[in-house]
């Protein structure tokens, strides 16, 4: 039952660094199991508003270093927002600038959501990812509602949610559908 290791790529929907979503996406790294590294991409917010003109050759390094992160994950993790009922513009344009590329088709997702509400996020961010041809692994999805509660209060419930395995039983869904376990 022996696994490569597995490098999971985690966007955040919110560039705010106190976000419930960041927080959920803090918590899966900190608890991933051994031989799963979860890196949270920092670039989002800095990245170009997306351009056609300039993709490919033309691209900024700031763009080819965040398509190089995305091709050389395993899997994509996403923890999203929902900005005045819809995507948050950062998150869109990043996504954008992957369109076109290689990096995407097939490449498989998980969807976290920080939220006990944001239907119309979510599903928005499942359009717009079939549309780019991800691969979207629905057994994995997690929500732990983080909204709305006082900065001890998210800490409880995310040690609560690591304690009773809910964040370990995510990742591993993802990573069984990533890797599959011969035995």
């Amino acid at each position: 039952m022996d696994r490569k290791p597995l490098f999971l790529y985690a966007l955040c929907g919110s560039q705010r660094k106190v976000s419930t979503n960041r927080q959920l996406l803090e918590a899966l790294r900190d608890h991933a199991p051994e031989g799963v590294t979860v890196e949270i991409c920092e670039l989002i917010g800095d990245l170009p508003i997306f351009n056609p003109d300039r993709e490919g050759e033309h691209a900024p390094a700031l763009v080819r270093q965040f398509a190089a992160s995305v091709r050389a994950a395993d899997g994509i993790i996403i923890a999203c927002p929902e900005y005045a009922h819809g995507l948050p513009g950062g998150l869109k344009n990043a996504l954008d600038w992957l369109v076109s590329g290689d990096e995407v088709p097939f490449k498989p997702v998980m969807i976290a959501h920080a939220s006990h509400r944001g239907e119309l996020v979510l599903e928005q961010l499942t359009e717009v990812l079939r549309a780019m041809s991800f691969s979207l692994v629905p057994a994995a999805f997690l929500r732990v509602g983080l909204l709305g509660k006082a900065d001890d209060a998210r800490a409880a419930c995310l040690r609560e949610c690591s304690e009773r395995g809910i964040l370990a039983a995510a990742l591993a869904k993802f990573c069984d559908a990533i890797q599959p376990v011969v035995r």
